[in-house]
């Protein structure tokens, strides 16, 4: 039986290979990141790749270890966090609100953390949802979608559409405009952003004005140019990516659901969409697929892939140039659609 310790041979290998490619603050933080003794989480039962450090720990780590603050609305300041529960698709769903300062209705954005479905949770992703309130001044909405493998293969999905649907009904209450709404999400949140735009077109609901999907999973072969280029990346790896998707699905039929691979879906008529890539991510060339069958289908995209970091890399602004920068993008993009 694996204790979890990360093979040393590949784990100096990786190093080595960040040492080499990734831009100083990313190294930096996953030095922070290092310093955690994280296991590799492919050797892990689920209970304990749940209890892992995570790029949140990391970049509270790499604050502290600076003498500055981590706390969320010193680093997002104006945005204020209220928790609520939302509909999901067989009972109550926990949910965080940001709502940034001025007055609304402020146009809302629906967002899905990542963890491949099976860890992490919208608190580990709260930079990411934070900042985009701030950036794209509209209240966002993160909802914690059931997990497998409790809760396999599509119960996420049937949450997300839930969650939207109920959006729609209850937008006011939070002090947003239900016209005014949008779908992002990060890695496993990014596919689910996209999946929902389908599904609610497919249900008749009022389309979303934009997608933000950031590295987001595209199809469910792990033998592209970038799973074999970032084989040994960190955080993400392709062997934990294998094992995210073995404790999602129910069998090897799930991997054709065009949920799961949406370069496979009938993407026509979805709204416009921005996606954010990371170079060292084994889901660079997802993004890039995605980018391609969204073109294909005459959906308008914009796709920009950011040097020099890895994957989880959009949440860390507080100390990542390229996140920061990434952020702002996605902000001015999500702004713009949502008017």
């Amino acid at each position: 039986m694996s204790n979890g310790e990360p093979n040393p041979i590949l784990n100096a290998a990786s190093n080595a290979i960040a040492a080499l490619r990734a831009d100083d603050d990313q190294l930096e933080l996953a030095k922070a990141h290092e310093s955690l003794n994280p296991k590799a989480i492919e050797k892990l039962d689920v209970t304990e790749a749940r209890q892992q450090p995570t790029a949140k720990d990391a970049v509270v780590t790499l604050l502290q270890k600076r003498g500055e603050s981590a706390d969320p609305e010193v680093l997002v300041p104006g945005v204020t966090l209220k928790r609520i529960t939302v509909d999901g698709a067989v009972g109550a769903l926990p949910a965080n609100v940001y709502t940034p300062a001025g007055v609304g209705p402020f146009p809302v954005i629906l967002y899905f953390h990542g963890g491949g479905w099976v860890i992490a949770d919208k608190e580990v992703y709260d930079a990411g949802a934070r900042g985009l309130a701030k950036a794209a001044n509209a209240i966002v909405v993160s909802v914690d979608y059931r997990q497998a493998p409790e809760h396999r293969f599509p119960a996420a999905w049937d949450d997300a559409l839930a969650a939207y649907r109920w959006l729609g009904q209850n937008a006011a209450s939070l002090g947003g405009d239900p016209v005014r709404l949008a779908l992002a999400g990060e890695s496993a949140g990014g596919n689910l952003a996209v999946a929902t735009a389908i599904a609610v077109r497919d249900a008749g609901l009022p389309a979303p004005r934009h997608v933000l999907s950031v590295y987001p999973v595209a199809q469910t072969s792990l033998n592209t140019e970038s799973y074999l280029e970032n084989a040994i990346a960190k955080p993400l790896n392709r062997a934990m990516v294998k094992w995210f998707v073995d404790h999602l699905v129910n069998s090897e039929e799930d991997l054709k659901d065009t949920r799961l691979s949406l370069i496979d879906a009938d993407l026509a008529g979805l709204p416009p969409v921005t996606i954010i890539n990371a170079r060292l991510d084994p889901l660079r060339s997802d993004g890039a697929k995605l980018e391609e069958a969204l073109r294909d289908a005459g959906v308008p995209v914009e796709r920009r892939e950011y040097e020099g970091v890895a994957h989880e890399f959009f949440g860390g602004a507080a100390v990542l140039q390229k996140a920061r920068d990434a952020m702002a993008y996605a902000g001015d993009r999500l702004r713009t659609a949502l008017g």
